[in-house]
């Protein structure tokens, strides 16, 4: 499996569609199987799992165990995004978990290239995130290492926050960067994501929309991913 193949199509061309991963973080725990099945039939491509360690961001989400539990219950690829300090000493365990891309922070990493060359080593595809206020140039010196680069149109931490439009601009950097530098990896956003933003990103060059309560909070998601999808 190849994001590059997944989300832009063969030849490096980008697709008639954008792929779109739901954000179990606002899901229904207590009905997780249902809620996986449910955006499963609604035709995501992929489903993203928020990871939060209360040190490099506030809140506390989970850990390998209910990767594990949703692996073992999905159909699709497990986006696994990590909000915590220290990475590498959980590279290995989320990666026996069942995640099929692994992202971490570029502020919370120590040594971002060994990381992500460690995920590739594993059998995942490697991403790289970072925080609305990190300025790009700190991204540039890693980008040919990962398949996956994440936007965070929010401050991460917590869901339901309103989208920081000037996330847009790092994104057409993004956008820039790949052609300038012929490079193939996937362009993801993440917080604040709704219909009205869901339209501004697809302009700006994004790949794969990161959506919580914007689909989980509808009545049918069948309707809200293919109106986020666009």
């Amino acid at each position: 499996m190849s994001w590059s193949h997944l989300v832009r199509g063969e030849n490096n061309a980008r697709p008639a569609r954008c792929a779109v991963a739901p954000s179990l973080l606002a899901c229904d725990f207590a009905h997780l199987a249902e809620e996986i099945a449910s955006v499963e039939k609604a035709g995501v491509e992929f489903l993203h799992l928020d990871v939060m360690d209360g040190h490099f961001v506030r809140n506390i989400t989970f850990g390998p165990p209910l990767v594990k539990t949703v692996a073992g219950v999905a159909k699709t690829p497990l986006d696994t995004h990590l909000m915590i300090e220290n990475p590498e000493q959980y590279i290995a365990a989320f990666m026996e978990a069942g995640t099929h891309v692994l992202s971490i922070h570029v502020e919370a990493s120590k040594d971002v290239r060994h990381d992500l060359r460690s995920i590739r080593k594993l059998g995942g595809m490697a991403g790289l995130a970072f925080n609305p206020d990190t300025p790009f140039s700190n991204l540039e010196p890693y980008l040919e290492e990962i398949d996956l680069l994440l936007v965070m149109s929010v401050v991460p931490g917590f869901g339901g926050q309103a989208f920081i439009e000037t996330s847009l601009a790092d994104v057409e950097r993004a956008v820039r960067f790949r052609e300038r530098q012929r490079l193939t990896f996937a362009i993801e956003i993440d917080g604040g994501v709704t219909l009205e933003t869901a339209a501004q990103a697809r302009s700006a060059g994004v790949d794969i929309l990161v959506a919580g309560t914007a689909i989980f909070g509808a009545p049918d998601y069948g309707v809200s991913v293919q109106a986020i999808r666009g």
